[in-house]
Protein backbone atom coordinates (compact mmCIF):
# COMPACT_ATOMS: atom_id res chain seq x y z
CA UNK A 1 0.00 0.00 0.00
CA UNK A 2 1.53 3.67 -0.87
CA UNK A 3 2.18 5.71 1.83
CA UNK A 4 0.80 8.77 2.66
CA UNK A 5 3.75 11.18 1.42
CA UNK A 6 4.43 14.74 3.27
CA UNK A 7 2.79 18.30 2.18
CA UNK A 8 5.88 19.99 1.52
CA UNK A 9 5.66 19.80 -2.58
CA UNK A 10 2.40 18.87 -3.15
CA UNK A 11 1.30 21.90 -5.33
CA UNK A 12 3.73 23.33 -7.93
CA UNK A 13 4.12 27.12 -8.05
CA UNK A 14 1.38 27.53 -10.50
CA UNK A 15 -1.68 28.61 -9.18
CA UNK A 16 -3.43 25.31 -9.09
CA UNK A 17 -2.92 22.01 -9.85
CA UNK A 18 -0.14 21.13 -12.62
CA UNK A 19 -1.06 17.19 -12.59
CA UNK A 20 -2.13 15.63 -16.22
CA UNK A 21 -5.28 13.66 -15.06
CA UNK A 22 -5.61 9.55 -16.21
CA UNK A 23 -8.74 8.93 -18.20
CA UNK A 24 -10.94 8.03 -15.84
CA UNK A 25 -13.29 11.58 -16.27
CA UNK A 26 -14.35 10.65 -20.03
CA UNK A 27 -16.56 8.64 -17.99
CA UNK A 28 -18.09 11.60 -16.52
CA UNK A 29 -19.34 14.45 -18.85
CA UNK A 30 -19.82 16.91 -16.16
CA UNK A 31 -15.76 17.53 -15.34
CA UNK A 32 -14.02 20.33 -17.28
CA UNK A 33 -10.20 20.87 -17.99
CA UNK A 34 -8.33 24.24 -18.95
CA UNK A 35 -4.95 23.08 -19.88
CA UNK A 36 -5.21 19.55 -18.69
CA UNK A 37 -6.15 20.95 -14.97
CA UNK A 38 -9.56 20.33 -13.83
CA UNK A 39 -11.13 23.80 -13.30
CA UNK A 40 -15.06 22.79 -12.64
CA UNK A 41 -17.45 20.12 -12.78
CA UNK A 42 -20.56 19.20 -10.90
CA UNK A 43 -20.49 17.44 -7.66
CA UNK A 44 -21.68 14.45 -8.48
CA UNK A 45 -18.43 14.22 -11.15
CA UNK A 46 -16.39 15.60 -8.60
CA UNK A 47 -17.26 12.78 -5.73
CA UNK A 48 -16.64 9.97 -8.73
CA UNK A 49 -13.40 11.23 -9.55
CA UNK A 50 -12.65 11.38 -5.81
CA UNK A 51 -13.26 6.95 -5.48
CA UNK A 52 -10.76 5.10 -7.09
CA UNK A 53 -11.39 1.77 -9.03
CA UNK A 54 -9.17 -0.86 -10.24
CA UNK A 55 -7.47 0.78 -13.00
CA UNK A 56 -7.35 4.80 -11.25
CA UNK A 57 -6.73 6.55 -8.07
CA UNK A 58 -6.60 9.85 -7.96
CA UNK A 59 -4.12 12.02 -7.09
CA UNK A 60 -2.74 13.45 -3.63
CA UNK A 61 -3.40 16.96 -4.08
CA UNK A 62 -6.98 16.39 -5.55
CA UNK A 63 -8.04 14.15 -2.49
CA UNK A 64 -7.23 16.99 -0.39
CA UNK A 65 -8.28 19.18 -2.13
CA UNK A 66 -11.86 18.00 -2.13
CA UNK A 67 -12.15 17.15 1.05
CA UNK A 68 -11.27 20.43 2.00
CA UNK A 69 -13.94 22.33 -0.32
CA UNK A 70 -16.71 19.48 -0.49
CA UNK A 71 -17.83 20.40 3.62
CA UNK A 72 -19.20 23.61 1.91
CA UNK A 73 -21.72 21.19 -0.10
CA UNK A 74 -22.56 18.53 1.95
CA UNK A 75 -21.35 17.03 5.36
CA UNK A 76 -18.77 14.65 5.89
CA UNK A 77 -20.97 11.94 6.87
CA UNK A 78 -22.99 12.54 3.53
CA UNK A 79 -19.98 12.31 1.81
CA UNK A 80 -18.56 8.91 3.10
CA UNK A 81 -22.14 7.55 2.52
CA UNK A 82 -21.69 8.26 -0.99
CA UNK A 83 -18.25 6.96 -1.33
CA UNK A 84 -20.10 3.85 0.15
CA UNK A 85 -22.20 3.57 -2.75
CA UNK A 86 -19.61 4.13 -5.27
CA UNK A 87 -17.40 1.87 -3.93
CA UNK A 88 -19.91 -1.39 -3.71
CA UNK A 89 -20.74 0.04 -7.50
CA UNK A 90 -17.10 -0.49 -8.35
CA UNK A 91 -16.97 -3.18 -6.80
CA UNK A 92 -20.00 -5.09 -7.35
CA UNK A 93 -20.25 -6.23 -3.90
CA UNK A 94 -23.84 -6.79 -4.18
CA UNK A 95 -23.02 -9.38 -6.20
CA UNK A 96 -22.39 -13.03 -4.75
CA UNK A 97 -20.50 -13.76 -7.67
CA UNK A 98 -18.11 -10.38 -7.66
CA UNK A 99 -14.77 -11.68 -9.25
CA UNK A 100 -12.52 -12.37 -5.48
CA UNK A 101 -9.78 -10.79 -7.83
CA UNK A 102 -11.35 -7.28 -9.01
CA UNK A 103 -12.39 -7.00 -5.22
CA UNK A 104 -8.51 -7.31 -4.08
CA UNK A 105 -7.40 -4.75 -6.36
CA UNK A 106 -9.63 -2.42 -5.21
CA UNK A 107 -9.49 -2.78 -1.41
CA UNK A 108 -6.26 -1.25 -1.20
CA UNK A 109 -6.70 1.50 -2.49
CA UNK A 110 -9.96 2.14 -1.03
CA UNK A 111 -8.43 1.67 2.48
CA UNK A 112 -5.44 4.44 0.81
CA UNK A 113 -8.08 6.95 0.31
CA UNK A 114 -9.69 6.42 3.67
CA UNK A 115 -6.52 6.29 5.63
CA UNK A 116 -5.74 9.71 3.43
CA UNK A 117 -9.38 11.41 4.67
CA UNK A 118 -8.93 9.60 8.38
CA UNK A 119 -4.73 11.48 8.54
CA UNK A 120 -5.62 14.49 7.23
CA UNK A 121 -9.28 15.47 8.07
CA UNK A 122 -9.33 13.12 11.67
CA UNK A 123 -12.11 15.68 13.17
CA UNK A 124 -14.44 14.85 10.36
CA UNK A 125 -14.78 12.09 12.96
CA UNK A 126 -15.91 13.39 15.79
CA UNK A 127 -19.29 13.39 13.84
CA UNK A 128 -20.63 9.76 15.03
CA UNK A 129 -22.34 9.53 12.04
CA UNK A 130 -19.16 9.98 9.72
CA UNK A 131 -17.33 7.56 12.05
CA UNK A 132 -20.24 5.28 11.46
CA UNK A 133 -20.28 5.79 7.61
CA UNK A 134 -16.35 4.78 7.93
CA UNK A 135 -17.07 1.64 9.80
CA UNK A 136 -19.57 0.09 7.48
CA UNK A 137 -17.82 0.61 4.55
CA UNK A 138 -14.66 -0.73 5.86
CA UNK A 139 -15.79 -3.82 6.94
CA UNK A 140 -17.88 -4.21 3.88
CA UNK A 141 -14.60 -3.63 1.74
CA UNK A 142 -12.24 -5.57 3.81
CA UNK A 143 -14.59 -9.01 5.00
CA UNK A 144 -13.27 -12.15 4.27
CA UNK A 145 -9.36 -10.84 3.65
CA UNK A 146 -7.04 -10.80 6.69
CA UNK A 147 -4.52 -8.28 5.40
CA UNK A 148 -7.03 -5.93 4.84
CA UNK A 149 -8.32 -6.08 8.27
CA UNK A 150 -5.43 -5.48 9.93
CA UNK A 151 -4.38 -2.52 7.73
CA UNK A 152 -8.16 -1.51 8.40
CA UNK A 153 -7.23 -1.84 12.32
CA UNK A 154 -4.64 0.37 12.52
CA UNK A 155 -5.95 3.10 10.25
CA UNK A 156 -9.09 3.18 13.11
CA UNK A 157 -6.19 3.06 16.12
CA UNK A 158 -4.70 6.01 14.84
CA UNK A 159 -7.69 7.91 14.23
CA UNK A 160 -9.00 7.13 17.85
CA UNK A 161 -5.48 8.33 18.88
CA UNK A 162 -5.68 10.99 17.15
CA UNK A 163 -9.34 12.23 18.59
CA UNK A 164 -8.23 11.38 21.76
CA UNK A 165 -5.40 13.61 21.88
CA UNK A 166 -7.44 16.52 20.70
CA UNK A 167 -9.76 15.82 23.46
CA UNK A 168 -6.94 16.16 26.16
CA UNK A 169 -6.06 19.32 24.66
CA UNK A 170 -9.59 20.95 24.44
CA UNK A 171 -9.33 19.61 28.56
CA UNK A 172 -6.21 21.06 29.24
CA UNK A 173 -7.38 24.45 27.14
CA UNK A 174 -10.02 24.80 29.39
CA UNK A 175 -7.97 23.93 32.85
CA UNK A 176 -5.86 26.73 31.69
CA UNK A 177 -8.37 29.25 30.72
CA UNK A 178 -10.37 28.56 34.45
CA UNK A 179 -7.09 29.11 36.38
CA UNK A 180 -6.08 32.77 34.16
CA UNK A 181 -9.88 33.40 35.22
CA UNK A 182 -9.55 32.24 38.51
CA UNK A 183 -6.10 34.34 38.85
CA UNK A 184 -7.75 37.43 37.27
CA UNK A 185 -10.36 37.08 39.75
CA UNK A 186 -8.51 36.80 42.69
CA UNK A 187 -6.85 40.42 41.70
CA UNK A 188 -9.44 42.26 41.34
CA UNK A 189 -10.80 41.61 44.54
CA UNK A 190 -6.93 42.62 45.65
CA UNK A 191 -5.33 45.24 43.48
CA UNK A 192 -2.47 45.33 45.84
CA UNK A 193 -1.60 41.38 45.37
CA UNK A 194 0.24 42.28 41.91
CA UNK A 195 1.60 39.52 39.98
CA UNK A 196 5.38 38.99 39.89
CA UNK A 197 6.37 40.74 36.60
CA UNK A 198 7.82 39.04 33.58
CA UNK A 199 11.70 39.73 34.20
CA UNK A 200 10.94 37.64 37.84
CA UNK A 201 10.23 34.77 35.74
CA UNK A 202 12.54 35.07 32.73
CA UNK A 203 15.15 37.74 32.00
CA UNK A 204 16.45 35.66 28.58
CA UNK A 205 15.11 36.60 25.46
CA UNK A 206 15.71 33.77 23.83
CA UNK A 207 14.45 31.63 26.40
CA UNK A 208 11.09 33.36 26.41
CA UNK A 209 10.84 33.27 22.67
CA UNK A 210 11.87 29.73 22.75
CA UNK A 211 8.69 29.17 25.25
CA UNK A 212 6.50 31.26 23.04
CA UNK A 213 7.36 28.93 20.63
CA UNK A 214 6.11 26.66 22.30
CA UNK A 215 2.61 27.66 23.01
CA UNK A 216 2.15 28.82 19.09
CA UNK A 217 3.40 25.21 17.56
CA UNK A 218 1.66 23.45 20.16
CA UNK A 219 -1.70 25.77 19.34
CA UNK A 220 -1.28 25.44 15.52
CA UNK A 221 -0.91 21.74 16.11
CA UNK A 222 -4.27 21.13 16.86
CA UNK A 223 -5.63 23.78 14.07
CA UNK A 224 -7.52 21.21 11.63
CA UNK A 225 -7.60 22.27 7.48
CA UNK A 226 -11.11 22.18 7.56
CA UNK A 227 -11.49 24.80 10.09
CA UNK A 228 -10.26 27.53 7.32
CA UNK A 229 -13.42 26.48 5.54
CA UNK A 230 -15.69 26.51 7.78
CA UNK A 231 -14.51 29.62 9.56
CA UNK A 232 -14.08 31.79 6.73
CA UNK A 233 -16.09 30.53 3.64
CA UNK A 234 -19.54 31.53 4.02
CA UNK A 235 -22.07 30.20 1.71
CA UNK A 236 -22.84 32.70 -1.40
CA UNK A 237 -26.36 33.43 -3.18
CA UNK A 238 -25.97 30.44 -5.39
CA UNK A 239 -25.56 28.24 -2.55
CA UNK A 240 -29.05 27.08 -1.31
CA UNK A 241 -29.92 24.74 1.58
CA UNK A 242 -27.97 27.55 3.92
CA UNK A 243 -29.60 25.69 7.41
CA UNK A 244 -28.32 22.14 6.62
CA UNK A 245 -24.92 23.84 7.41
CA UNK A 246 -26.20 25.69 11.12
CA UNK A 247 -24.76 22.52 12.63
CA UNK A 248 -21.02 22.83 11.32
CA UNK A 249 -18.30 21.85 14.18
CA UNK A 250 -16.93 25.77 15.25
CA UNK A 251 -13.57 26.39 14.42
CA UNK A 252 -12.54 25.95 18.11
CA UNK A 253 -8.98 25.06 17.76
CA UNK A 254 -8.93 28.27 14.90
CA UNK A 255 -10.15 30.31 17.40
CA UNK A 256 -8.46 29.60 20.67
CA UNK A 257 -5.47 30.42 18.71
CA UNK A 258 -6.57 33.85 17.54
CA UNK A 259 -7.31 34.47 21.60
CA UNK A 260 -3.38 33.54 22.34
CA UNK A 261 -2.34 36.00 20.00
CA UNK A 262 -4.71 38.91 21.53
CA UNK A 263 -3.57 37.75 24.98
CA UNK A 264 0.15 38.17 24.45
CA UNK A 265 -0.68 41.49 23.16
CA UNK A 266 -2.29 42.52 26.14
CA UNK A 267 0.48 40.45 28.51
CA UNK A 268 2.83 42.61 26.84
CA UNK A 269 0.92 45.73 27.60
CA UNK A 270 0.43 44.52 30.85
CA UNK A 271 3.89 44.06 31.64
CA UNK A 272 5.37 47.60 30.16
CA UNK A 273 2.21 49.64 31.57
CA UNK A 274 2.32 47.73 35.60
CA UNK A 275 5.67 49.15 37.01
CA UNK A 276 5.62 52.32 39.14
CA UNK A 277 9.34 53.36 37.75
CA UNK A 278 9.68 54.93 34.46
CA UNK A 279 13.37 53.05 34.19
CA UNK A 280 11.57 49.27 35.04
CA UNK A 281 9.28 49.62 32.14
CA UNK A 282 11.96 51.40 29.99
CA UNK A 283 13.96 47.82 30.77
CA UNK A 284 10.51 45.74 30.40
CA UNK A 285 10.55 47.42 26.92
CA UNK A 286 13.59 46.86 25.68
CA UNK A 287 13.32 43.40 27.00
CA UNK A 288 10.14 42.41 24.52
CA UNK A 289 12.60 44.18 22.32
CA UNK A 290 14.88 41.51 22.27
CA UNK A 291 12.33 38.88 22.48
CA UNK A 292 10.55 39.80 19.75
CA UNK A 293 13.85 39.94 17.85
CA UNK A 294 14.57 36.17 18.93
CA UNK A 295 11.25 35.30 18.02
CA UNK A 296 12.09 37.18 14.52
CA UNK A 297 15.06 34.90 14.26
CA UNK A 298 13.39 31.78 15.04
CA UNK A 299 11.04 32.19 12.25
CA UNK A 300 7.99 32.46 14.56
CA UNK A 301 6.14 35.40 12.87
CA UNK A 302 3.05 35.31 15.08
CA UNK A 303 4.34 35.75 18.39
CA UNK A 304 6.65 38.92 16.63
CA UNK A 305 3.40 40.54 15.75
CA UNK A 306 1.55 39.85 19.03
CA UNK A 307 4.58 41.76 20.93
CA UNK A 308 4.81 44.68 18.25
CA UNK A 309 0.69 45.15 18.77
CA UNK A 310 1.03 44.94 22.36
CA UNK A 311 3.91 47.70 22.33
CA UNK A 312 2.06 49.67 20.18
CA UNK A 313 -1.47 49.58 22.07
CA UNK A 314 -2.34 53.46 22.88
CA UNK A 315 -1.82 53.16 26.53
CA UNK A 316 1.62 52.12 25.89
CA UNK A 317 2.68 54.15 22.89
CA UNK A 318 1.43 57.47 24.62
CA UNK A 319 4.18 57.20 27.54
CA UNK A 320 6.81 59.44 25.71
CA UNK A 321 8.80 59.72 28.85
CA UNK A 322 9.70 56.21 29.28
CA UNK A 323 10.19 55.64 25.25
CA UNK A 324 12.35 58.54 26.17
CA UNK A 325 14.77 56.38 27.78
CA UNK A 326 14.94 53.62 25.62
CA UNK A 327 16.89 52.13 22.58
CA UNK A 328 14.38 51.79 19.33
CA UNK A 329 16.70 51.56 17.11
CA UNK A 330 16.21 47.52 16.74
CA UNK A 331 12.70 48.28 17.34
CA UNK A 332 12.30 50.23 14.72
CA UNK A 333 13.79 47.57 12.12
CA UNK A 334 11.60 45.18 13.60
CA UNK A 335 8.76 47.05 12.68
CA UNK A 336 9.92 47.62 9.35
CA UNK A 337 10.04 43.71 8.48
CA UNK A 338 6.32 43.64 9.71
CA UNK A 339 5.23 47.17 7.76
CA UNK A 340 1.74 46.52 6.35
CA UNK A 341 2.79 48.81 3.72
CA UNK A 342 2.70 47.20 0.10
CA UNK A 343 0.38 44.42 1.83
CA UNK A 344 2.83 43.47 4.08
CA UNK A 345 5.67 42.85 1.36
CA UNK A 346 8.62 43.17 3.58
CA UNK A 347 7.13 40.67 6.14
CA UNK A 348 6.05 38.42 3.18
CA UNK A 349 9.73 38.29 2.18
CA UNK A 350 10.80 37.17 5.49
CA UNK A 351 8.39 34.53 5.25
CA UNK A 352 9.29 32.91 2.14
CA UNK A 353 13.33 33.18 3.71
CA UNK A 354 11.72 31.10 6.23
CA UNK A 355 9.60 28.86 4.36
CA UNK A 356 12.51 28.40 1.89
CA UNK A 357 14.92 27.96 5.08
CA UNK A 358 12.29 24.84 6.45
CA UNK A 359 12.42 23.29 2.90
CA UNK A 360 16.23 22.41 3.07
CA UNK A 361 16.60 22.48 6.67
CA UNK A 362 18.94 19.99 7.86
CA UNK A 363 17.76 20.06 12.03
CA UNK A 364 13.99 20.86 13.63
CA UNK A 365 15.57 24.54 14.35
CA UNK A 366 16.01 25.09 11.20
CA UNK A 367 12.03 23.84 10.12
CA UNK A 368 10.04 26.68 12.34
CA UNK A 369 7.55 28.87 10.25
CA UNK A 370 4.83 30.24 12.21
CA UNK A 371 2.85 32.83 9.92
CA UNK A 372 1.27 35.74 11.14
CA UNK A 373 -1.88 34.49 11.49
CA UNK A 374 -4.02 37.05 11.14
CA UNK A 375 -2.45 37.59 8.02
CA UNK A 376 -3.13 34.11 6.77
CA UNK A 377 -6.32 34.48 7.32
CA UNK A 378 -7.03 37.62 5.93
CA UNK A 379 -5.69 36.21 2.45
CA UNK A 380 -8.10 33.33 2.74
CA UNK A 381 -10.34 35.70 2.88
CA UNK A 382 -10.05 37.95 0.53
CA UNK A 383 -9.71 34.90 -1.65
CA UNK A 384 -13.15 33.80 -0.84
CA UNK A 385 -14.43 37.20 -1.40
CA UNK A 386 -12.75 37.37 -4.95
CA UNK A 387 -14.54 34.18 -6.25
CA UNK A 388 -17.67 32.24 -6.19
CA UNK A 389 -17.86 28.81 -5.09
CA UNK A 390 -20.36 27.93 -7.68
CA UNK A 391 -20.48 29.11 -11.55
CA UNK A 392 -23.34 30.38 -13.12
CA UNK A 393 -24.10 26.76 -14.58
CA UNK A 394 -24.53 25.30 -11.33
CA UNK A 395 -20.58 23.71 -11.32
CA UNK A 396 -18.35 24.14 -8.52
CA UNK A 397 -15.64 26.29 -9.19
CA UNK A 398 -12.54 24.40 -8.64
CA UNK A 399 -9.69 26.30 -9.80
CA UNK A 400 -10.82 28.41 -7.11
CA UNK A 401 -10.84 25.99 -4.44
CA UNK A 402 -6.88 24.37 -5.99
CA UNK A 403 -5.87 27.89 -4.82
CA UNK A 404 -7.55 27.61 -1.78
CA UNK A 405 -5.86 23.81 -0.84
CA UNK A 406 -2.50 25.68 -1.89
CA UNK A 407 -2.50 28.22 1.10
CA UNK A 408 -3.92 25.59 3.33
CA UNK A 409 -1.35 22.91 2.64
CA UNK A 410 1.55 25.03 3.26
CA UNK A 411 0.36 25.66 6.82
CA UNK A 412 -0.43 21.88 7.08
CA UNK A 413 3.33 22.13 6.45
CA UNK A 414 4.01 24.23 9.05
CA UNK A 415 1.89 22.95 11.97
CA UNK A 416 3.76 19.63 11.76
CA UNK A 417 7.06 20.61 13.14
CA UNK A 418 7.87 19.73 16.26
CA UNK A 419 9.15 22.13 18.70
CA UNK A 420 12.81 21.37 19.24
CA UNK A 421 13.31 24.04 22.50
CA UNK A 422 13.47 22.45 25.77
CA UNK A 423 10.13 23.08 28.21
CA UNK A 424 10.13 25.33 31.17
CA UNK A 425 6.80 24.96 32.87
CA UNK A 426 7.57 27.81 34.82
CA UNK A 427 7.82 30.27 32.60
CA UNK A 428 4.71 28.43 30.36
CA UNK A 429 2.50 28.68 33.47
CA UNK A 430 2.99 32.04 33.63
CA UNK A 431 2.64 32.61 30.22
CA UNK A 432 -0.43 31.18 29.67
CA UNK A 433 -2.55 31.95 33.12
CA UNK A 434 -0.95 35.14 34.41
CA UNK A 435 -3.63 38.19 34.90
CA UNK A 436 -3.64 40.46 31.95
CA UNK A 437 -5.19 44.03 32.37
CA UNK A 438 -7.97 44.89 29.99
CA UNK A 439 -8.17 48.04 28.09
CA UNK A 440 -9.49 50.26 30.58
CA UNK A 441 -7.44 48.89 33.45
CA UNK A 442 -3.97 49.24 30.92
CA UNK A 443 -5.32 53.21 30.16
CA UNK A 444 -5.49 53.79 33.96
CA UNK A 445 -2.23 52.41 34.89
CA UNK A 446 -1.08 54.30 32.09
CA UNK A 447 -2.17 57.26 33.22
CA UNK A 448 -0.88 56.92 36.54
CA UNK A 449 2.34 56.48 35.31
CA UNK A 450 2.76 59.03 33.15
CA UNK A 451 -0.68 61.65 33.77
CA UNK A 452 -2.88 62.81 30.90
CA UNK A 453 -1.46 65.29 28.48
CA UNK A 454 -4.65 67.10 27.21
CA UNK A 455 -8.04 67.16 27.70
CA UNK A 456 -9.00 64.03 25.89
CA UNK A 457 -6.80 62.14 28.49
CA UNK A 458 -7.79 63.85 31.29
CA UNK A 459 -11.85 63.11 30.41
CA UNK A 460 -11.13 59.78 30.01
CA UNK A 461 -8.76 59.10 33.16
CA UNK A 462 -11.31 60.98 35.20
CA UNK A 463 -14.26 58.21 33.38
CA UNK A 464 -11.83 56.05 34.34
CA UNK A 465 -11.39 56.35 37.72
CA UNK A 466 -15.19 57.27 38.27
CA UNK A 467 -15.87 53.62 36.65
CA UNK A 468 -13.41 52.17 39.45
CA UNK A 469 -15.23 53.35 42.35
Amino acid sequence: MPQTPPFTGMFGPASYNNNVYQSKEESYGDLYYHENNLVSGSLEALIHHLVPNVDYYPDRTYIFTFLLSSRLFLHPYELVSKVYHLCVEHQRLSDPHADKLRMRKMAPKIVQLLTEWTETFPYDFRDERTMRGLKELTHRITSGDELYRKAVHQMIQSLIRKLTALSQYEEALAKINATAADRLTVLKAKPQSIQRDILTICNDPFTLAQQLTHIELERLSYIGPEEFVQAFIQKGPLDNNKSRFSDRKKASNLEAYVEWFNRLSYLVATEICMPVKKKHRARVIEFFIDVARECFNIGNFNSLMAIISGMNMSPVSRLKKTWGKVKTAKFDILEHQMDPSSNFYNYRTALRGATQRSITAHTSREKIVIPFFSLLIKDIYFLNEGCANLLPNGHVNFEKFWELAKQVSEFMTWKQVECPFERDRKILQYLLTVPVFTEDALYLASYESEGPENNIEKDSWKSLRCSRI
